[in-house]
């Protein structure tokens, strides 16, 4: 009897044990509030400009106001774990979804971050899944206005923010040209790809103030005695490196996602899908830079910015798109709990399709932030965008501006 409870109590302490050894933290942002837009151009060029492809889109001018989410952050719900294997390695997870507070389509989709890996103290980690790009990574520390889901940043662009809290994106952040037609990689167009899918990440710990990472995905497919056989082949490759060193910060990254399908015309259209492996697209490759650093002088931290993105198509040169674009930026608490930024950025598209030109554009933001506490903070925030017409004949883009101002509060936990 003494026997049986004495192994009784050593298999609940092993467990108890084992139990303290693993760790799971739910976390996650809710940002609700107020948001309004307008926009001004012609109609075919705004919808060009906006990404929106489909009739009915957006109109010579309009606006919109309402109540709405995520404009300072996107909301969102996450669970990350991490279990002690011994010895300083560990293994983690973590699993994101997107929120929708208002309830509307999507409200709950884990589209964001999902993977899985292995972590040693000292050294750093690896891990496999959906994860943020090597660019996203370095940015989220060196953007003044945090990386908000308003227009008017010219590194961390979007399309307008409607009082839905969804995105007018469509096809021009990911289109080049077809043999018929070139969409423009334009302000209202993703300047970089945030996440990709199987993806393996590896990054090092922090070593006398540099840190470093590493980023892979392939998505490769092989079919025979097939309609259209052939290989499709899908890579990711992106690096990025980050120095700290006393109030000055530094960092560089650069991606590329190439895409080959031997069965497909040289002239098929590249689409992106979000920047996933598995829907790279076809000929056609996408390289990003990016650089910045930051200077903390106490009473203010300045920002500088600066990224490029090459889209062509590999079997023929003379179909392409480039978007490169400059930003200063400037954040400084007033008060303890009061911080105020502004961002002033200026960039160019440019096409390599003939009977087109380039297009000029600059872009705005202003804001502030009052917290409450460490978790939860009101804010009021504008941008603003203007793109110059290019003047082409074929595929270009006509002027059109637009703004977005938004006021709410955001609680993390």
């Amino acid at each position: 009897m003494k026997k049986s409870l004495l192994a009784v109590a050593a298999i609940g302490a092993f467990a108890s044990a084992a139990q303290a050894q693993s760790s799971v933290t739910v976390y996650g942002i809710l940002d609700v509030g107020f948001v309004g837009s307008h926009y001004s151009g012609t109609s075919t060029g705004a919808n060009a400009s906006m990404g929106n492809s489909t009739s009915g889109g957006l109109a010579t001018n309009g606006s919109s106001a309402g109540f709405g989410q995520s404009a300072e952050s996107t909301s969102r719900l996450g669970f990350k774990g991490k279990e002690d294997l011994g010895g300083g390695l560990n293994a983690i997870f973590t699993v994101e979804a997107a929120l929708n507070p208002n309830g509307q389509a999507n409200a709950f989709a884990f589209n964001r971050q999902t993977f899985a890996g292995l972590s040693k103290n000292g050294l750093g980690f690896a891990a496999i899944g959906t994860q943020y790009t090597p660019i996203f990574d370095v940015m989220a520390t060196t953007d003044a206005a945090s990386m908000n889901n308003l227009v008017g940043n010219a590194i961390y662009s979007g399309s307008l923010q409607s009082t839905t809290g969804t995105y007018n994106t469509g096809l021009a952040p990911y289109t080049t040209a077809s043999s018929t037609a070139s969409t423009s990689l334009n302000e209202a167009s993703s300047a970089y790809v945030t996440r990709a899918s199987n993806a393996l990440k590896v990054q090092s710990e922090r070593m006398g103030g540099f840190q470093a990472q590493a980023f892979y995905a392939q998505s490769n497919q092989s079919q025979s005695n097939t309609v259209g056989s052939g290989a499709n082949n899908n890579t990711v490759f992106g690096v990025n490196a980050d120095y700290v060193w006393n109030k000055l910060n530094v960092v560089a990254a650069y991606q590329t996602f190439r895409a080959q399908n031997g069965a497909a015309a040289p002239t098929t259209a590249y689409t992106l899908a979000n920047g996933t492996a598995g829907s790279l697209g076809v000929n056609a490759s996408d390289s990003q830079t990016y650089a910045a650093a930051t200077y903390d002088f106490g009473i203010v931290k300045t920002y500088a910015q600066y990224i490029t993105r090459k889209v062509f198509a590999t079997a023929d040169n003379s179909y392409g798109s480039q978007r490169s674009a400059y930003q200063l930026g400037a954040k400084s608490f007033i008060t303890p709990t009061i911080s105020v930024y502004a961002t002033y950025g200026l960039g160019k598209s440019s096409y390599a399709q003939s009977g087109t030109a380039y297009a000029n554009f600059r872009t705005a933001q202003l804001g502030s932030d009052y917290y409450l506490s460490k978790r939860t903070n009101l804010y009021v925030a504008y941008g603003s965008f203007n793109q110059s017409s290019n003047g082409a004949t074929t595929g270009g883009v006509s002027g059109v501006s637009g703004m977005n101002y938004a006021a709410g509060v955001r609680h993390t936990f």
